[in-house]
């Protein structure tokens, strides 16, 4: 009878141990700190890892240009930040290509030796942010939480959770947590015509937008800095190929004979973006 019994309970034993294993457990911190970049991934059994990102791509930030003073903006900020001053969160708003991801890397890679760490998050994950928040409370190093392309349809749950995470959780926020986001959409939901029906007027003129518009900008307005980014023209998106093509060891004349080519490449791909002046530089040299 006692034989049985123990089989019984070894049995029970093994079926709790499983039922655990596929439950959805708190996040854990890593078991060491040493990467400067993290993911942050969710598995199909709900459990949440914060992933090291050991090759982090190098981005220096004389690389980027064109785009002085949004770069001065995010670098003084982030500057601000790592030295444990007052900085806000940030949302990089506008044009595709023209370095929204690159001037964060870029921040990164210059700050990473005085302690600024960074955890990229994607949208579908963004739910999970308290826990995140939670587990680097404590940490002597400073985080940045990134969202790259970020936009939400209605009713999306990770809007309401970046919402309350920047501005309006009962929680008093964490110091050394920031939240960076790029996004092509100024307030990261799509807008309608529709939505301007929701606006009213008063009877000297004045107008006042209805619950709809104050909705769709409640979440961009919790970010403290905005930064918008805007299409290069010619001379500069010529100025950003001259770039990639030095770094890559082109001399001078040939630089300057690429001029054509790269205007062509630009006008196949219809748009002048850094993205695309970095694509014509690597076929460039690739060819040569």
């Amino acid at each position: 009878m006692n034989e049985k019994f123990e089989h019984l309970l070894e049995r029970a034993e093994q079926l709790i141990a499983r039922i655990e294993s596929i439950l959805p457990q708190p996040l854990q911190a890593p078991a060491d700190w040493d990467a400067i970049a993290w993911r942050y991934r969710r598995r199909s059994s709900g459990h949440g890892t914060l992933e090291p990102v050991r090759h982090v791509a190098p981005m220096p930030l004389d690389a980027l240009k064109e785009i002085d003073v949004q770069k001065e903006k995010i670098e003084r900020n982030t500057r601000q930040f790592v030295e444990g001053k007052p900085a806000n969160n940030v949302l990089l708003t506008g044009a595709r290509g023209t370095g929204k991801s690159s001037l964060i890397r870029a921040c990164l890679q210059a700050y990473a030796p005085q302690g600024l760490r960074l955890i990229e998050v994607d949208k579908a994950e963004l739910t999970d942010l308290p826990d995140i928040v939670e587990v680097v409370a404590n940490r002597p190093e400073k985080f940045i939480v990134f969202s790259d392309d970020l936009s939400f349809d209605e009713g999306e749950p990770g809007y309401k959770a970046l919402k309350s995470i920047l501005d309006g959780s009962v929680a008093a926020s964490t110091a050394n947590v920031l939240i960076y986001a790029t996004s092509n959409r100024r307030h990261l939901l799509p807008e309608y015509m529709k939505d301007n029906l929701s606006y009213t007027h008063t009877d000297d003129g004045e107008v006042h937008p209805g619950e709809v518009i104050e909705e769709k900008i409640s979440l961009s307005e919790r970010f403290g800095l905005w930064v918008s980014f805007y299409p290069f023209s010619q001379a500069e998106y010529l100025a950003i190929v001259a770039q990639w093509l030095s770094s890559f060891g082109v001399d001078a004349s040939a630089i300057a004979a690429a001029r054509a080519d790269a205007l062509v490449w630009a006008l196949e791909r219809g748009s002048r973006s850094g993205r695309v002046a970095y694509q014509f530089a690597r076929d460039y040299v690739g060819r040569a």
